[in-house]
């Protein structure tokens, strides 16, 4: 946010001298205007909470996707590396293969939730 556009105690000091150096009858002109920057800056703040919580949603929802393209691919990789891990007796090294795609479907799981 820039700098112009934030509201601070320097803001509301100076709009009580300009009230003190005008007088009452300029009292509603500068609350109004006041008023009006406030709502800029709310409505800048909202505006930036939706975009993130939109960019968000959107990751979301694309990670069920992914997990299921992943979790499909890690089968279909399973299936051949079984098949020769298992037919040369390398149990060991079968365990060690299969627990890695597990650990690559769990972290792409742990990463994609909200």
């Amino acid at each position: 946010m820039a700098r112009e556009e934030e509201l601070g105690h320097s803001d509301i000091e100076a709009a009580l001298a300009t009230r003190r150096e005008l007088g009452a009858r300029y009292d509603a002109e500068l609350v109004d205007g006041f008023a009006d920057r406030i709502e800029r800056v709310v409505e800048q703040r909202v505006a930036e909470q939706v975009a993130l919580q939109q960019q968000r949603t959107s990751a979301v929802a694309g990670a069920g996707a992914r997990q299921l393209a992943l979790a499909i691919i890690s089968l279909v990789a399973c299936i051949p590396i079984s098949i020769v891990l298992g037919v040369n007796e390398q149990f060991v090294a079968l365990l060690v293969t299969l627990a890695g795609i597990v650990a690559v479907n769990i972290a792409h799981a742990w990463q994609s939730r909200p």
